[in-house]
């Protein structure tokens, strides 16, 4: 039985599993060598959620970049998956994984958060230069032809600019990423987002939680990369704890990041004694 946050039923997932076409080498170039692709049958997602948790470099990026790559799933980024420059490696990986899948996959995205800021600024460029495009053929050419071409560039700018909103950098850094989620995810697909919560109060992630729900009840799958214990209190989402080598499943109660964030709450005292106890312990400069 997979421990989960608590009990809620969805539509079985998109994607079944991740099997490596490979044997895991020690000495091998990242990201061969990572002890994430261990897990004899693969990595599975035995719930319309898996939330992956886990320590920074366990490995929970690399297996959101090598399912996006495998897929060939658009990025929210300034660079598709296909040419960005720093998922070479999670490519090659992609070419020798395995997807099992219990359904075809014909909508979804891959969201980075560190991307976002680029993704939009090359969106609002492509609708100022469609716009600019429909003044050109109003000015300069004439007939049936013209208004066709210049309808055509002026409704996908106000696509773009109804989608988007015409300047959504008005907006605080968390209204922008829950304005970006609610604007793509419109659909039911498959949606890799690694560290959503980057930029979200308590209360945004929340929000988000709402909207990831509202998305699996028409069919959507998610995995999602987090430190939050808010997003790992999903209803019904599996968790996958990547600090055990290969990645198990985990109970919300049992993970580092609940269980260190509750004690931090009942006593921060301590936590803070400790720091100021090691601060004390390092020789001087």
């Amino acid at each position: 039985m997979v421990p989960t946050s608590q009990c809620t039923t969805y539509a079985m997932p998109l994607l079944d599993r991740v099997v490596p076409r490979f044997e895991v080498d020690p000495s091998a170039p990242y990201p061969f060598c990572l002890d994430l692709w261990r897990a004899g049958d693969g990595i599975e997602f035995p719930a319309s959620a898996t939330l992956l948790t886990g320590d920074n470099g366990s490995g929970k990026s690399t297996l959101l970049e090598t399912i996006a790559a495998a897929l060939k799933l658009p990025a929210l980024a300034q660079r598709e998956v296909g040419d960005h420059p720093l998922m070479q490696a999670t490519r090659e990986a992609a070419r020798r994984v395995k997807l099992v899948k219990r359904a075809p996959i014909r909508r979804g995205f891959f969201f980075r958060a560190d991307d976002v800021t680029g993704f939009l600024q090359s969106q609002m460029r492509r609708a100022a230069e469609l716009k600019a495009l429909g003044d050109e053929y109003a000015t300069r050419f004439t007939g049936e032809g013209r208004r066709r071409a210049e309808g055509m560039a002026r409704g996908q700018a106000a696509a773009l600019t109804d989608r988007y909103g015409e300047n959504p950098f008005a907006r605080s850094h968390g209204e922008l990423f829950l304005a970006l989620f609610d604007a793509r995810i419109t659909a039911p697909g498959l949606y890799l987002m690694d560290e959503p919560e980057a930029p979200l109060s308590p209360s945004n992630q929340i929000t988000l939680l709402a909207l990831i729900r509202r998305a699996i009840a028409q069919g959507s799958q998610f995995i999602i990369a987090t430190h939050s214990p808010i997003l790992m209190a999903l209803p019904g989402a599996a968790l996958l704890d990547f600090n055990r080598k290969p990645p198990a499943p985990i109970d919300w109660r049992d993970t580092e990041h609940v269980s260190i964030t509750r004690a931090f709450l009942a006593n921060p005292a301590s936590f803070l004694r400790h720091l100021d106890e090691e601060d004390r312990d390092e020789p001087d400069a």
